[in-house]
C-alpha cells in the first residue's frame, strides 16, 4: 500500500534553463543533481515546508517534449502573490493568468515555466 508521496517528474528539453526557472524564480532548493542508470540527466529540487520533491529529467532518447494545454500543473502557496508576481516578471516570467480571488478566500494566477509547463501560484487568505 502507498505511504506518501516521494517525487513528481517532468522532462524538458532544456534543462538547465528550466532548472534557473525552480531556483531564481520559485525559489527552490536544488536538493540533488546526478545521471541515472539509463542515461536520464535529473535535479531534484525542494520547496520550503514540503517534503516531496520535484524532479526535473532531461532524457534526449525519449524524443522531443511535447506538452499538451491544460495536461497538468504544480501549484506553489505564496505570502503575497502581488510581490511574486513582481519579481517573476523582473525575471521575464509575467503571470499568464490572474490574479483572481476564488471562492474560498484564496487569490490565484498563473505562469509558464520554460517549455509550457503551467505553475499555479496560491495566496490563502490572512
Amino acid at each position: 500500500m502507498v505511504t506518501k508521496l516521494l517525487h513528481t517528474r517532468y522532462r524538458v528539453h532544456d534543462l538547465e534553463k528550466t532548472v534557473k526557472f525552480y531556483r531564481d524564480v520559485l525559489g527552490l532548493a536544488e536538493i540533488s543533481r546526478h545521471t541515472s542508470g539509463r542515461g536520464s540527466q535529473l535535479v531534484f529540487f525542494k520547496a520550503p515546508g514540503s517534503e516531496e520533491l520535484i524532479e526535473i529529467c532531461k532524457f534526449d532518447a525519449s524524443g522531443p517534449v511535447q506538452m499538451g494545454p491544460d495536461l497538468t500543473h504544480l501549484a506553489f502557496e505564496v505570502d503575497d502573490i502581488e510581490a511574486f508576481a513582481a519579481h517573476s516578471s523582473k525575471l521575464g516570467y509575467p503571470l499568464t493568468d490572474g490574479p483572481h480571488q476564488s471562492g474560498t478566500g484564496s487569490v490565484i494566477a498563473f505562469i509558464d515555466a520554460p517549455e509550457g509547463y503551467e505553475v499555479e501560484l496560491i495566496q490563502r487568505p490572512k
